[in-house]
């Protein structure tokens, strides 16, 4: 199916590719800097041990699912922004960003009422019939309770670091998002263990650093953004007088994605319950951490949607229907490429970091970790090729075929395997977890087969 052959025939030229990276490389960066710090944040709270570890770990799934929604909401509003910037519409761009701010925010005041509300029910769904639920679930609570804070500056920075992207600026998300970090793992090194003078928080201290740094962050995008005069930036009163029909519009595209995001996370976190049975802390938190630094590799997800948004994106709403068309086999065999590249020497650096930044985690949980990088490594090269298949969708517009692929095979497959494979077998978390992912290889030929119709091929700035 994927052989050399056909992968080098598919290659565009290097100029593309040159360009691709001017775009892909500081969102890379920005998600690797952020992955770092979260891996830093990881090993002090694992100083702690495997009950604050999984605590900790829990809580930022439900974090994790905010993010998700929000960034629906981004990518509806971003395809817009991307188009119009191809078509120099600054009205359009600001009409889409408003979207994009205005539902985010009101996702946060909902996320923040839920959170508050009922966190030890929350944390307890994802860790039904752990041996150690009852520590897990107390120590999140209060953590959920303090960085729910952080949901409104998130979805103030996610509107705003995700519009300069699209309009082929991602290097002021990087520097701001480098800034943030920074702060939020001097603000941990001081608050988790009592340095420099201040009192010893533990997790408390991680949620106060991680709530200064998100607030720092969004007040540096909105100063950022308004002094610099960015196209797409709209006050509080132009804000709201966003175009009704470009809603409705907007609205039907982030309905699909919504569909498609939510069966995805809501699969993930149904899995994520299922393998959390078995066993105690050190399944959770040793199983957390592998998440943390397999999401150093995620990096590569976030440098090819952006670099699709806008090349894709761009070339439909200039028009160029044909070079869209050229772009999307480019960067779909380059992303695959990519994943290989980045899959052995991640092996290698995963053996090297796990024994080190984990050494307070029992040695089932390291296991645990090491064994699950290992497995998400093998399906890099596969999972960034279906990303980049569900990012040139989205870039013309067609937001059907992500709800199709990912909607199907997670409501038919993927979510009935996880319960089957947790109450019928005795599979360990990460063969559990091996077992499952082999769904993602329905999900390859499934879209491919939509990609090919091309309902993607679109300028929408024609009717918008």
């Amino acid at each position: 199916m994927l052989s050399l052959r056909s992968i080098t025939s598919r290659l565009g030229p290097r100029s593309f590719y040159r360009q691709a990276l001017a775009i892909a490389v500081p969102v890379m960066l920005q998600q690797f800097i952020m992955s770092m710090v979260s891996l830093v944040d990881s090993f002090m709270v694992a100083g702690l041990g495997d009950v604050s570890m999984a605590a900790v770990n829990v809580t930022n799934h439900l974090n994790f699912i905010f993010f998700v929604i929000v960034n629906t909401i981004c990518q509806a509003g971003g395809i817009y922004i991307a188009q119009f910037n191809g078509a120099n519409d600054r009205v359009g761009m600001r009409n889409a960003y408003s979207f994009k701010i205005l539902f985010a925010f009101s996702a946060a005041i909902l996320f923040f009422f839920v959170c508050r509300t009922f966190p030890s029910r929350l944390i307890g769904i994802l860790t039904t019939n752990n041996a150690a639920q009852e520590e897990i679930a107390f120590i999140g609570s209060g953590y959920l309770r303090l960085v729910s804070w952080t949901f409104f500056p998130m979805a103030v920075s996610l509107s705003i670091a995700t519009s300069f992207r699209e309009i082929a600026k991602p290097k002021i998300p990087l520097i701001i998002s480098a800034i943030a970090t920074i702060i939020n793992t001097i603000g941990n090194w001081i608050l988790i263990y009592g340095n420099l003078g201040a009192p010893r928080l533990e997790v408390t201290g991680a949620a106060y650093a991680t709530i200064i740094a998100r607030f720092f962050e969004a007040a540096a995008f909105l100063s950022y953004a308004a002094f610099s005069k960015a196209p797409f930036f709209a006050g509080i009163r132009r804000l709201f007088a966003i175009k009704k029909h470009l809603i409705g519009e907007i609205f039907a595209k982030s309905g699909m994605i919504f569909a498609s995001e939510i069966s995805w996370v809501a699969s993930e976190t149904l899995m994520i319950a299922m393998y959390n049975r078995r066993g105690g802390a050190e399944v959770v938190a040793g199983m957390a951490a592998g998440w943390t630094i397999a999401n150093i590799f995620f990096m590569l997800f976030g440098g090819l949607w952006t670099a699709s948004s806008v090349l894709v994106g761009g070339a439909l709403g200039a028009g160029k229907l044909d070079e869209a068309r050229n772009r999307a086999v480019w960067i779909k065999w380059g992303g695959f490429i990519a994943g290989l590249i980045f899959a052995l020497p991640g092996a290698l650096l995963t053996y090297t970091l796990v024994p080190i930044v984990f050494s307070n985690l029992t040695i089932a949980a390291r296991e645990n970790c090491l064994g699950l990088v290992i497995v998400i490594l093998a399906y890099l090269p596969l999972w960034c090729f279906i990303n980049t298949q569900f990012a040139i969708s989205r870039a013309g517009g067609d937001t059907a075929m992500g709800m199709y692929t990912d909607v199907s095979v997670n409501v038919l497959l993927f979510a009935p395997g996880s319960v089957l494979l947790s109450f019928f077998t005795t599979l360990a978390p990460v063969p559990m977890f091996a077992l499952l992912k082999a769904t993602d290889i329905v999900k390859l030929f499934v879209a491919r087969y939509l990609l090919r119709k091309e309902k993607w091929v679109k300028n929408l700035t024609v009717n918008s």
